[in-house]
């Protein structure tokens, strides 16, 4: 854990158990403090290549989720305008309105005709997004 992030570990340790000398201690007993860390202190995300707390970015992914539905239900979304910024990707990082799961986000169709002929597609197990 030093290794990965030396100032994560010391402000976790600092916040949690009020030790701001890690180099004092033991080394047993620094380790055991060390892996009885929470999920969310700030050694642990870095371990675990994560940016943010799981709980909040599952809450981010909540609330995107009820603003679109909101936001469906409008004349704007009817327009394609004024789609509600995500959350979930300010948090990420990651380019605004991409989808994070590979996809180019959400399926899109100019007519009815076009929607009823791809969910036949997928119904059958052959829609691929082409």
């Amino acid at each position: 854990m030093i290794a990965a992030d030396r100032d994560a570990l010391v402000c976790d340790l600092a916040e949690t158990y009020g030790i701001l000398d890690y180099k004092a201690l033991p080394v047993g007993l620094l380790a055991a403090l060390s892996s009885g860390l929470r999920e969310n202190s700030r050694i642990r995300l870095r371990l675990a290549g994560q940016t943010q707390d799981t709980g909040l970015l599952l809450l981010a992914a909540a609330v995107d989720r009820l603003s679109w539905l909101v936001w469906a239900q409008t004349e704007g979304a009817r327009q394609g305008e004024g789609r509600p910024p995500s959350l979930l990707a300010a948090l990420l990082g990651t380019e605004e309105g991409a989808a994070t799961d590979g996809t180019d986000g959400p399926l899109v169709f100019d007519t009815a005709a076009e929607y009823e002929a791809a969910r036949a597609e997928i119904v059958k197990g052959g829609y691929h997004g082409e």
